[in-house]
């Protein structure tokens, strides 16, 4: 998965993986235009996936970000110019804490030795996004409508999941994440909403997937998106009854479906 590689999920829908940070961004094509759905994490890695896009099509795209994080949406600028759609808390989230983030991963990666990914950081512009959603919006791609959906607060206050309704596939950005336990303790970022996740993933659910692409890992179905929804229903019941005195830190980890890191990261929010 270094360089990518794209899985065809649907009819004309495709997944890419990566093996930085386990990243999958994807592809909705229609027959007058396509959806990129997250743009990679530099500028670099956006005009690789560019590439990677019109090894497949020469239409003309447009972008989505599921959300404001780094590594789904700070490689646009090889994209442009075109539509950006994202939820409004995207914009007010990348405007307020966007540079600051750059600057942050751009230094972890050097840190890590990681120069060549720290230099292209260094030299991405952040691309706010032009088109604004508050709960929904449809795309006509030509023969082809997809949906963009605000599920509720989960991972950020700003996710959007896009729905492609004629072929049954979700694209959850990092609502989904199917990590070895199906979460990592990253999951849980100090702007997750552990408490409103489970009632994100039923309205996930309520789109009738056959496939879910995560953010981070590869695709999955309905089955597993209802199993860690009531996973996560589980950690809010803990982390509540550690809150009333009713659980020590070490009962809810013994009593947790997820490994100790991960249950550490959720009850910690």
């Amino acid at each position: 998965m270094t360089d990518g590689r794209w899985i065809e999920v649907a009819d004309h829908v495709h997944a890419r993986r990566y093996g930085e940070l386990d990243l999958t961004v994807g592809l909705v094509v229609g027959d007058d235009a396509c959806l990129v759905v997250d743009s990679r994490g530099d500028v670099a890695q956006g005009a690789e996936l560019a590439a990677a896009v019109r090894g497949i099509t020469a239409l003309p795209w447009t972008l989505v970000y599921t959300h404001a994080h780094f590594d789904h949406c700070f490689g646009t600028t090889p994209f442009l110019p075109c539509e950006v759609w994202a939820h409004q808390g995207c914009a007010g989230e990348l405007a307020a804490h966007g540079e600051t983030s750059r600057l942050k991963w751009a230094a972890d990666y050097r840190a890590q030795g990681k120069t060549g990914i720290a230099d292209a950081l260094r030299n991405t512009t952040i691309t706010p996004p032009n088109r604004l959603l508050r709960t929904d919006a449809e795309l006509d791609l030509g023969g082809r409508v997809v949906r963009l959906v605000h599920p509720g607060p989960a991972h950020t206050d700003h996710d959007v999941l896009v729905h492609v309704p004629d072929v049954g596939v979700v694209f959850a950005g990092d609502v989904v994440e199917h990590g070895p336990h199906g979460w990592t303790a990253e999951s849980f970022g100090v702007d997750a909403h552990l408490a409103d996740w489970p009632a994100a993933l039923d309205a996930l659910l309520a789109l009738s997937p056959r496939v879910v692409v995560a953010g981070h890992g590869d695709p999955v179905d309905a089955a597993f998106v209802a199993r860690h929804r009531d996973g996560l229903a589980r950690l809010v019941a803990l982390r509540t009854a550690v809150a009333a005195g009713e659980l020590t830190d070490g009962e809810a980890l013994a009593r947790s479906p997820y490994p100790e890191d991960v249950t550490r990261a959720a009850l910690a929010l």
